[in-house]
């Protein structure tokens, strides 16, 4: 059979992705599956079986893509754009910081700390916007414990992370965006010189001080490069899958009760993740000449895996354009799959399904909305709400 040309698309801009992606994907799933999108210089892959299937394939799909900001971004080669055993050894360096045995034993009880404190500060009967008041601040400051930089204020947590974001996602290459981030590493390098210095004497659980403290430590570029990559989506994956839950529960009442009534917060969790998958595109270089659905795809071609669009494929998911925390399970791609799958996925379900979420609806059993036509979706690599004004009663 002889192999297809990839279809072209020329008028989706960065900016239609960063507004409203979710037409476009359909689009494309519907017409156009496999389709060069000019305006980010990559491939995109829409369908669930076809995202799976180059994460599950590191060897033809590698993640060293060459044209990524995200090395200008974050000033190093991470982990997040490698392979094999480079990969493993730079990921299991910090690994046990992010196990069961960690989050049960050291960072449940400091998050459940952290969680009544940040709750119990909010004022009751008043209009509230979570975005600032709650859900970044609380994975802002459950991170630096995880990671041993407890020095960091929520403040810089949430600018750091925002304005890597911002970098790692420029793919128009804009000098504006990557100046904060140039400021944003020079901070972050100081503070993390300062902390591994004090950990090789008194050492701890967190990231920081397990790579430090390694028998055969990776180098200190790539260990800050490790904190860094945390921090870009250590803040944003459960601070918005905390406001997307919230979201689709609150503009559905139904479900709300029933999830309060029999304590669904992990069915709540799966599904306001895959509905909005805080991390909504990956990118992989094809190592040799190959075909997806007929397409040719030559070498050196990037292709963006949308687990976003995955996640709402029609041969995957019924109805996948709306949030139903009493679906049943759905093998979603927001976490990834492969080698590369998300490292805090635990921690993330821990701190939202089993702590915030029932905590909050425990101590405000009326919250609402004020206006859920004011609450902004926003972003295209990264995505989640911007707001969430509400009540709390």
């Amino acid at each position: 059979m002889t192999q297809m040309a990839v279809p072209v698309d020329d008028s989706t801009t960065i900016q239609n992705l960063y507004q409203d992606p979710y037409p476009i994907y359909a689009k494309f799933r519907k017409q156009s599956p496999v389709i060069k999108v000019n305006s980010v210089n990559r491939i995109m892959l829409t369908k669930a079986s076809d995202t799976k299937y180059v994460k599950d394939n590191p060897v033809l799909f590698s993640s060293n893509d060459p044209n990524t900001p995200m090395e200008r971004a974050f000033r190093a080669h991470t982990l997040m754009r490698k392979d094999g055993e480079e990969h493993s050894r730079e990921r299991n360096a910090m690994a046990s910081a992010f196990g069961g045995r960690s989050i049960k034993q050291c960072w449940e009880p400091i998050y459940r700390q952290i969680a009544y404190d940040y709750v119990t500060r909010l004022p009751k009967g008043e209009v509230v916007d979570l975005f600032p008041a709650l859900a970044g601040p609380f994975a802002a400051r459950c991170l630096t414990h995880l990671l041993g930089i407890t020095e960091a204020s929520d403040e810089d947590m949430q600018r750091w992370s925002q304005v890597l974001i911002d970098g790692a996602g420029n793919f128009g290459w804009k000098d504006e965006l990557f100046a904060p981030c140039d400021a944003a590493n020079i901070e972050m390098d100081e503070l993390f010189r300062q902390k591994s210095a004090e950990y090789k004497k008194d050492p701890n659980a967190s990231a920081l001080s397990v790579m430090v403290n390694a028998d055969n430590p990776i180098p200190e570029s790539q260990i800050f490069a490790n904190i860094k990559i945390a921090i870009g989506g250590g803040i944003n994956e459960p601070r918005d899958a905390l406001l997307t839950i919230l979201y689709g529960l609150l503009t559905n009442p139904d479900q709300k009760a029933e999830v309060v009534k029999n304590e669904l917060w992990g069915q709540a969790f799966e599904e306001g993740v895959r509905w909005v998958a805080p991390i909504q595109v990956s990118s992989r270089l094809v190592t040799e000449d190959t075909e997806i659905r007929g397409y040719h795809i030559p070498k050196g071609e990037v292709v963006m895996t949308v687990q976003a669009s995955a996640n709402w494929d029609e041969d995957e998911v019924e109805d996948g354009h709306l949030f139903n925390a009493l679906r049943d399970r759905i093998d979603h791609q927001s976490f990834g799959n492969g080698p590369h799958f998300c490292q805090g996925k635990h921690v993330a379900r821990r701190m939202i399904a089993e702590i915030m979420l029932p905590l909050l609806f425990e101590r405000f059993p009326n919250m609402r909305i004020t206006d859920p036509d004011e609450v902004k979706f926003y972003g295209f690599g990264f995505r989640g709400p911007l707001n969430l004004p509400v009540i709390l009663e």
